[in-house]
């Protein structure tokens, strides 16, 4: 993507007013956003030549080995734009490796295939180191995250509770000692003592 030099100077200002902020003309704002129209639809622009290109390289590789000179020139250009060749593209540069052009590009391409190797096996050990190193802090003494966050384990069971003590049971009557009797539990009404003989007596009203 190329400015021109008109947008250059708009790009100037833009970046002014980003550091040194300031009230913005009427001007300006309308050029910052004529610029940023341009700017977008370019990237669409870009990623439309883009997806064609590519379409293109798949039918030349398709089309092998009659269209060798226009699969090369095709692929060097996707190169330029990011392009990551695939495990067709390396079989098509080493049926194609007794050209110069076909073995430049080919140790090009082996090149990139071992540089995505390497990224991919570094973003698989990075989260497993990650999970070995939380293993060793959770295995520290006093660690909570031990009962809650390694897997497989079982909470902390609750210290058993006591049985209650049980209340002692009121003592039954021994059986060694003998039954008291009505007799003794409730003793016999004493009778009435006589009257002396030479006390005088109540004559009973008439």
């Amino acid at each position: 993507m190329a400015f021109g030099a008109e947008e250059l100077r708009v790009l100037r200002r833009a970046l002014a007013l980003a550091l040194h902020p300031r009230p913005a003309s009427a001007e300006d704002v309308q050029d910052c956003l004529r610029l940023a129209e341009a700017v977008d639809e370019a990237a669409r622009e870009g990623a439309r030549l883009r997806a064609f290109l590519l379409a293109d390289l798949a039918r030349y590789r398709a089309a092998l080995p009659g269209t060798a000179a226009g699969y090369l020139t095709l692929l060097e250009e996707a190169l330029v734009v990011g392009y990551r060749p695939v495990p067709d593209d390396l079989a098509a540069l080493r049926a194609l490796r007794g050209s110069p052009v076909a073995a430049a590009l080919l140790d090009r391409c082996h090149d990139l295939a071992e540089q995505d190797v390497r990224m991919r096996l570094a973003l698989r050990t990075v989260p497993s180191s990650r999970g070995r190193a939380r293993t060793r802090l959770t295995a520290l003494p006093g660690g909570l995250a031990a009962a809650t966050e390694e897997p497989g384990r079982k909470p902390a069971e609750k210290p058993a509770e006591k049985p209650a003590t049980p209340q002692p049971k009121p003592q039954s009557p021994r059986r060694d000692r003998p039954i008291p009797t009505p007799g003794e539990v409730f003793p016999p009404r004493r009778k009435p003592a006589a009257p002396p003989a030479n006390a005088p007596r109540q004559l009973a009203a008439v």
